[in-house]
């Protein structure tokens, strides 16, 4: 079922509320692949239904150009949801519906989390995706809400959200779908070239570097590697490469015993930005 308006899913979910049903959101920007699929597939395992929201969300752009280039094809991502599974509602409101004449994020104090990697880089994109996501957990009022860790520090935010806002939703972390390159699959990869894909594993490759030789080399080393890596390959630019400590995800050169840490990466190849992570110990 595809429901376009506030209205018509609340008809929908009220009625499956008092039947006492689970409730699980997929909460994308449509261009799905696989990724999606198995965040969706994850749900089922936990939820009776689950409702996938296809929603370019304008507030957490902060570049006019990526916004109006972000793949879009909703008859695709609707067919293949459909297929995945039948009973899937499909959430797909317009910029109108979500925010009425008022198009702009809310300001959220999500503390350090998001202060460095994509905070830095992306001035304005948390408080945009903190303002959907917000929206869309009032609106379908869901049991639980599924995120893949490629988005780590999204994934972070949102759970920071729900203590903020009071929500009560769990949130479940879904591992990164890969390809077998290893690239982590993303909707802006539809965007680049089978050479390009192919340049663009070096992502991944970085990242298993930091893991492979955590305990042989200081991060300062390690990031010494990537550079040169990445100094190799001129068709793909190093945005940031940086370590950080799981728990605040503040980027760090120090090594602390019995501390999480996590690469953090992004990179750019053909106007096409790509970022990914790995717990690295």
């Amino acid at each position: 079922m595809q429901v376009t308006t506030i209205k018509a899913l609340d008809k929908t979910l009220n009625k499956l509320r008092k039947e006492q049903q689970i409730i699980g959101l997929v909460p994308t920007m449509g261009a799905l692949h696989e990724g999606h699929l198995a965040l969706v597939d994850h749900a089922y395992k936990d939820c009776n239904i689950v409702v996938v929201s296809i929603f370019v969300n304008p507030t957490q752009f902060n570049n006019a150009s990526d916004l109006e280039k972000y793949p879009r094809n909703l008859a695709d991502d609707i067919d293949l949801l459909y297929k995945n599974n039948s009973k899937t509602i499909v959430f797909t409101p317009s910029i109108r519906e979500i925010y009425k004449k008022d198009i702009k994020a809310e300001d959220f104090d999500f503390g350090s989390i998001t202060q460095y990697m994509e905070g830095e880089y992306r001035q304005g994109h948390f408080n945009g995706v903190g303002t959907i996501i917000k929206h869309l957990f009032e609106i379908v009022k869901p049991h639980k809400a599924y995120f893949g860790e490629k988005d780590y520090q999204q994934l972070q935010l949102i759970k920071k959200l729900v203590k903020i806002t009071q929500q009560p939703v769990i949130i479940v972390g879904s591992p990164t779908y890969r390809e077998p390159s290893g690239l982590a699959k993303s909707s802006r990869n539809k965007r680049l070239s089978n050479s390009e894909l192919e340049k663009a594993a070096i992502l991944f490759k970085a990242l298993s570097i930091a893991k492979n030789n955590f305990n042989q080399l200081s991060f300062s080393e390690i990031k010494e590697e990537i550079k040169t890596l990445f100094e190799k390959e001129e068709c793909v630019k190093l945005e940031y490469f940086e370590i950080a400590e799981e728990e605040n995800l503040i980027p760090t050169g120090t090594k602390k015993e019995q501390k999480k840490y996590r690469a953090f990466i992004a990179a750019v190849i053909n106007e096409v930005r790509l970022i990914d992570n790995m717990a690295i110990n």
